[in-house]
């Protein structure tokens, strides 16, 4: 059901404030063709109601004919700022860019965050970003969570499907994302919720097992059968299964790069306003997929770039997967139990 106008520019208002957005601060609202044009007017509306400067900067898309998929992040990489000296310079100067066409991934982005510039991306549909709307109490569970995750030198994670993999920790940080950037330089997804970080290089061994009903980005399909992956060495070796499998392996093998089959992030989905049941009330083209990504005790992981954490891999293919029902171990003791989180639940909204 869509949201209205007065809702989602008070959602806004509340992303902004979290963000702390003050009066006076240059804003700048990047956009592409698939930019939702609610989010977009509501975006501006909110922020100079706050007192900002309000800026639109609008590019063109890129990698049309690259990408198998129009979904935002099935190609990555190349973004429509690359070689865009004008626009970067327009970001860099901005206290806030809200990207409402991705920018994630890139060495773009990167180069603008270091410049101490904020950058919030939102992309999903309007009821969505509503429905998850982030709280202080989201970003103190996230933040408890990565500190654990920030402490560990392994996870391990099992599941009765069969997967039992093993990750070697502490070359790369680990990440909180929830849903707004209240620090200079800070990246953040509004909807999110979740800790994650990467294994060391070339430092992931075991089998992950994928069961009926687990989702695979950006596809955005629940699998209909098993689908056994083989890790060595921080790679994918195998992918096992049935046409489920048969997918996955040719669009993966489409990017003609074997960083494609690398361990990318790994981590824990905390966000309770996420469904798993969600994605299958929409049509694949509305939604990037963040409900799947960030419902409470996922089993997130990825295979291809690092770059995100300061590693070297900048493959374009990025495969996201949230599977149900694992147990995550750090460092033997248990965080997420057959799919619940250990937590005792959501954190407490705290003053600050």
């Amino acid at each position: 059901m869509s949201v209205s106008d007065h809702d989602l520019i008070q959602a806004w208002k509340q992303v902004l404030t979290l963000s702390k957005l003050e009066p006076g601060q240059i804003v700048t609202v990047l956009t592409s063709a698939s930019t939702h044009p609610q989010t977009m007017s509501t975006a501006i509306i909110a922020a100079a109601s706050l007192g900002a400067t309000v800026n639109r900067l609008d590019v063109l898309p890129v990698n049309g004919e690259k990408a198998l998929s129009r979904d935002s992040l099935a190609y990555l990489g190349t973004t429509p700022l690359t070689g865009n000296r004008a626009a970067i310079a327009a970001l860099k100067e901005s206290d806030l860019v809200l990207d409402l066409m991705t920018l994630l991934f890139s060495p773009e982005q990167h180069d603008i965050l270091k410049s101490g510039t904020k950058i919030l991306l939102a992309v999903e549909p309007p009821e969505v970003l509503v429905r998850m709307l982030p709280t202080l109490a989201d970003r103190a569970r996230v933040m408890a969570a990565s500190a654990k995750l920030g402490k560990a030198k392994e996870m391990h994670v099992t599941s009765p499907a069969g997967t039992n993999v093993r990750f070697s920790l502490g070359q790369f940080p680990a990440i909180s994302e929830y849903g707004f950037v209240d620090e200079p330089g800070r990246w953040d997804h509004w909807p999110s919720g979740f800790a994650l970080t990467w294994a060391n290089e070339g430092q992931a061994e075991g089998t992950i097992v994928l069961e009926k009903g687990d989702i695979v980005l950006p596809m955005k399909s629940y699998i209909q059968e098993r689908i056994h992956f083989t890790i060595e060495k921080g790679f994918v070796t195998k992918i096992e299964g049935g046409v489920d499998a048969e997918i996955l392996r040719e669009y993966m093998a489409s990017y003609n790069d074997p960083d494609a089959y690398a361990m990318s992030h790994i981590g824990w989905g905390l966000q309770p306003r996420a469904k798993w049941s969600t994605l299958g009330l929409y049509d694949r083209e509305a939604t990037i997929g963040m409900d799947a990504r960030a419902y409470e005790g996922n089993f997130l992981f990825s295979f291809g770039p690092n770059n995100e954490a300061g590693g070297s891999r900048t493959t374009a293919c990025h495969i996201d997967i949230p599977a149900r029902n694992c147990t995550i171990k750090l460092d033997g003791e248990e965080v997420v139990r057959g799919g619940k989180v250990l937590d005792g639940g959501p954190v407490q909204q705290a003053a600050e």
